[in-house]
């Protein structure tokens, strides 16, 4: 998955160079969590020049924006279309900015995610190959053509480096410095222990795999205790209160005379409700999904 900021259509360098007026702006030298971010994701640019890339695109949706929706609504003679205009302009371009500043953060959790997703396979792999009598150097070579996703990615750049001459040991060290998944750091620190005191990596590699489906499976009780309250809060929300409530309003609405147009707009705006809380239900359920499974 290659780093690409929401709502840009030109490569980084290219955004950076146009950013650089707006790059100014933040010159605070001050750590924050985007510039480690920024780090995990690879990508050559620094906290100021992304956030300069960001207020620029801000400045730029938002002109866009003013002037196509002032347009309509001046053409629909709607009255204060201005006033609306304007409004609608900072939602949208503040939505685009939020969606920007954030965009790192969700990058290096995808990341993570997916480096913890392949770590047990690939390491069954290479485990197949050492006990095959295949080089530890060939392997990581092996896992970094293969599809093991991030895992891949980061061997390769691993084994970019120790044919460029780095020592293997301290390629491995590098991309424990790199990388954000604790999992992953601790394979790692495992196999250069491995290799810096001659131990068969066989064995490491074994006892990398038992501790990682021992988490896994630490994980899987985790997730299934807390599937059962937001299992009850998804029935409770979506099945109990929505039944009770088109009753409520059928009877109420029967009592009170109350429109025909207005009825269904309430069963309208209950069927967008229950939606929503679906989609939220599943993203929770997403997001709360063992790293390791």
């Amino acid at each position: 998955m290659k780093f690409k900021i929401p709502f840009t259509f030109s490569s980084i360098d290219i955004l950076k160079k146009r950013g650089k007026r707006f790059s100014r702006i933040f010159r605070v030298k001050k750590k924050s969590k985007l510039s480690t971010y920024l780090k995990d994701s690879d990508v050559n640019l620094s906290k100021e020049e992304y956030l300069g890339i960001c207020l620029r695109t801000f400045f730029f949706v938002f002109i866009l924006l003013l002037v196509i929706f002032t347009s309509l609504l001046g053409i629909l003679k709607v009255s204060y279309f201005y006033f609306y205009g304007l409004f609608a302009s900072l939602i949208f371009s503040f939505f685009i900015f939020f969606m920007q500043i954030n965009y790192p953060r969700v990058y290096s959790f995808r990341k993570t995610r997916d480096i913890e997703k392949n770590l047990i396979p690939s390491l069954q792999d290479m485990l197949v190959q050492l006990e095959s009598g295949v080089p530890i150097f060939q392997i990581l070579a092996n896992i970094s053509s293969s599809g093991y996703g991030f895992v891949s990615y980061e061997f390769r750049r691993a084994v970019k480096e120790i044919n460029s001459g780095v020592p293997q040991i301290e390629a491995l060290e590098d991309l424990i410095k790199r990388t954000s998944s604790t999992y992953f750091k601790r394979v790692l620190w495992q196999i250069s222990n491995g290799l810096r005191s001659g131990s068969d990596m066989s064995v490491v590699i074994k006892d990398s795999i038992d501790s990682l489906n021992k988490e896994q499976a630490i994980q899987i009780q985790t997730y299934g205790s807390k599937l059962n309250p937001l299992v009850m809060f998804y029935m409770l929300i979506t099945v109990i209160i929505p039944s009770l409530g088109i009753t409520f309003l059928t009877i109420l609405s029967s009592m009170l005379g109350l429109s025909g147009s207005l009825v269904k707009l309430m069963f309208i705006a209950t069927f967008i409700f229950v939606l929503l809380i679906q989609i939220m239900f599943l993203g929770l359920i997403k997001t709360r999904r063992p790293s390791l499974l």
